[in-house]
């Protein structure tokens, strides 16, 4: 025999929060300054490292700054091409206009 149930009588499972429902309706923003993570194979991860180690911005200042140190120190076994130097005076001009913006707001 066929199983048959009225409407709103059958096995239903769904999960209601209602805080995420009514923040979905207004595009997921929680605060003024919003971080996208976007496609991200572990989001919570990302987000734990961004509250507890720092935010994008430090960490690629911190590892613009070691960069700055390897490359003053390095001896390079070739000497560079052109492509290559032009890269690192673009790195290096961008360090200098960080540096900038940094003494001008006092950091």
């Amino acid at each position: 025999m066929p199983s048959f149930k009225l409407p709103l009588s059958g096995d239903v499972v769904q999960s209601i929060n209602p805080w995420s429902d009514m923040f979905k309706a207004i595009g997921n923003q929680f605060s003024f300054i919003n971080i996208n993570l976007g496609r991200s194979s572990a989001p919570q991860v990302e987000q734990e490292i961004l509250n507890e180690v720092g935010s994008y911005g430090r960490q690629i200042g911190r590892i613009s700054e070691v960069l700055d140190i390897l490359i003053d120190q390095v001896e390079f076994k070739k000497p560079l091409s052109d492509k290559d130097k032009d890269a690192l005076a673009l790195f290096k001009a961008m360090q200098l206009e960080i540096a900038e913006i940094k003494a001008y707001h006092g950091r």
